[in-house]
């Protein structure tokens, strides 16, 4: 007879997730595939808890010292609650990437632990680029500043399923991105992004046409996403933790800039 502890839980993947996407004190019982498919469809939660504290934290600040500092405060936050991985992996994707040279040399430049300069430039470029669409939606006020942290923290988790599509192979053996890479099915992927979706619609109504801005935005987001994510496929042969990571930065971005562009 076999032992149902034996197939993972929506609970291992939940903690499986928080323990890997934060620096929550989670206890990570399971650390198999299984787990990680499960923990790649429940990201988006994970992105709203973060969301959560970034957005209170962003407009406090906001109320305060007014929207530049409130939205600093909530990428700050942000970065501190990831211990700053999906930033590294962006920088490493870039560095990678603008090596130009083939795969196998790519990934060795992407796994060294310095940063180069394409690295560099990309964290520059996307931090401001957060920080202005931050500070422009906690200009008109603290509550659509939040709701824009929440939005974009959420999109960036929505990314990750989409990464870890069972077409996506790994680009090389071992560490998270093997892990968690060709473990989701499409129906997993399109389930987490319309209940991220529909979360944020819910929360919009207190903000009036945030309701529709909101999950616009975030589809938005994905599709910047998987653009990086499908060059990143074919250049690469596959994904690495670090391309979860940059595609996670880029939906948050591509969000900010969304949600920017719809006024």
């Amino acid at each position: 007879m076999t032992d149902l502890r034996d197939r993972a839980g929506w609970g291992d993947g939940l903690r499986f997730a928080f323990g890997t996407l934060s620096v929550l004190r989670v206890r990570v019982e399971r650390w198999d595939r299984e787990a990680g498919a499960r923990a790649m469809v429940a990201a988006p939660l994970v992105g709203l808890a973060l969301g959560a504290l970034a957005a209170a934290a962003g407009a406090l600040v906001a109320w305060r010292a007014g929207g530049p500092l409130g939205a600093v405060a909530a990428v700050g936050v942000l970065a501190g609650l990831t211990r700053g991985l999906h930033l590294d992996g962006l920088a490493d994707v870039a560095d990678g990437l603008g090596s130009g040279k083939p795969a196998e040399d790519a990934l060795r430049i992407m796994k060294q632990s310095d940063i180069g300069p394409f690295g560099v430039l990309t964290l520059v470029l996307v931090l401001l680029a957060q920080v202005a669409a931050l500070a422009g939606q906690f200009g008109q006020s603290p509550l659509r500043g939040a709701l824009a942290v929440l939005a974009s923290a959420t999109a960036a988790r929505c990314a990750l399923a989409w990464g870890c599509l069972r077409s996506v192979p790994a680009a090389r053996p071992g560490g998270l991105g093997a892990m968690v890479a060709s473990t989701v099915s499409p129906a997993g992927a399109v389930a987490a992004t319309a209940g991220a979706a529909l979360a944020l619609a819910a929360l919009g109504l207190f903000d009036g046409w945030s309701a529709l801005r909101l999950p616009a935005a975030l589809v938005l987001g994905a599709g910047c996403a998987r653009l990086l994510l499908g060059r990143c496929v074919r250049r690469l042969g596959g994904i690495t933790g670090d391309v979860l990571g940059a595609v996670a930065e880029t939906a948050a971005t591509g969000t900010l800039f969304a949600l920017a562009l719809l006024g």
